[in-house]
């Protein structure tokens, strides 16, 4: 009998899986006939901004908080469904000896609930993918303490830069915390995904390459730069989406391919670059390898020293070759960083520095143990 396995090439990440779903609106059909949806992530910048984001102490679980008994309660001051067990309380049953839920009565006095009421989150359905971006009248109605991302949710792996990963999130963080570090350079993102970080980047960068592979990809990083314009715009910084492969030699120059490079974009590029960016790309091993080729070739065609910050999960898989928990493509990861450290050109060589990921977290997410930000710059040695 042949051997049987198991599996799923759908993929959905964490921060969908734990973001409220009244933050999820699904808004279009990209041109591939995926629903696309619209997450706000807050910028949060005191303790306040916390409580308001309904994030607490990393937990994404509904918590019971102790309050005056509304209508409705027990003589405990117990809502129903808030998983109270006490001596003599029966379950509540319908007729058909189904479970019963008494949901609690929204207080009186809730003037200005958590959330928007029912009717006002339902999403807009279907609308075919359109040329044309969000008009000027909505980018001016967004707050600006908030990032606007659109995105897709349980995509094949092939796809997974059209979610928003925790790496990219923690590498935001980075930037707002080493903002000094940013301002008025010129940055490289490679794999940029949706163009989450590649915005951060450009509140304080004076010009962001936001660069990955895939028409369809980079028209969704085109329309996320339109719908935090207001961001960027405030701190002087371009944002300019471009593709670049790394199983590639050559940046694209064709003017008749889309998000190619013009010769201006590339003089800028090898001229002025000194910031380089991956966040969560490192889950296949061969693109890895391409990543880390990718890096060295550029890093020694730009004119000035750059430094390379990377962000990283470490991800634990069973899997049945080892038959236990193993972290293959973090391991993988780690070689290929070891390796890039042996490389040299000419006097040129990287430098690898881990950081501590201890600095300030200013967007709401579950910030966890496995989340890894690490440091290579590119030095000539004295």
């Amino acid at each position: 009998m042949d051997e049987v396995t198991f599996k799923s090439d759908t993929v959905l990440s964490d921060v969908h899986l734990y973001t409220p779903n009244q933050r999820h609106l699904m808004v279009r059909l990209n041109s591939v006939g995926q629903p696309v949806f619209l997450s706000q992530f807050k910028l949060l910048w005191n303790e306040d901004s916390w409580a308001d984001s309904g994030v607490e102490g990393g937990s994404h679980g509904g918590v019971c908080a102790e309050e005056a008994p509304p209508a409705g309660t027990d003589s405990t001051g117990s809502p129903s469904g808030c998983g109270r067990s006490s001596e003599g309380a029966g379950a509540q049953l319908d007729e058909d000896g189904d479970l019963d839920v008494v949901r609690r009565p929204r207080a009186a006095s809730d003037s200005d609930p958590a959330g928007p009421s029912r009717d006002k989150v339902h999403p807009v359905i279907l609308t075919q993918e359109e040329d044309d971006l969000l008009g000027d009248e909505a980018q001016e109605s967004s707050p600006p303490d908030v990032i606007k991302i659109e995105h897709t949710m349980a995509t094949p792996l092939e796809d997974v830069g059209k979610q928003v990963w925790r790496g990219a999130l923690l590498l935001a963080d980075y930037i707002l915390f080493q903002w000094d570090l940013f301002q008025g350079r010129t940055v490289l993102e490679l794999g940029a995904g949706t163009g989450l970080t590649s915005i951060v980047a450009a509140t304080v960068a004076q010009t962001v390459y936001c660069t990955d592979v895939g028409a369809d990809l980079l028209a969704m990083c085109q329309r996320n730069i339109a719908l935090n314009s207001h961001l960027t715009a405030a701190g002087g910084g371009i944002v300019k989406v471009k593709e670049l492969d790394w199983l590639k030699d050559d940046l694209c120059t064709d003017p008749e391919v889309p998000f190619s490079w013009s010769d201006e974009d590339v003089s800028d590029l090898y001229s002025h670059t000194t910031v380089l960016l991956a966040a969560e790309v490192f889950y296949d091993d061969d693109l890895t390898d391409a990543l880390f080729k990718t890096l060295f070739r550029l890093a020694h065609k730009l004119k000035n020293a750059c430094i390379a910050i990377l962000s990283v999960e470490k991800r634990l898989n069973f899997t049945l070759r080892h038959l236990d928990v193993t972290c293959e493509a973090y391991d993988h990861f780690r070689s290929a960083l070891h390796r890039l450290e042996k490389l040299a050109g000419g006097r040129r060589r990287f430098v690898v520095e881990p950081v501590e990921a201890s600095f300030p977290q200013r967007l709401a997410y579950e910030r966890i143990q496995q989340l890894e930000p690490i440091i290579s710059g590119l030095r000539v040695p004295s």
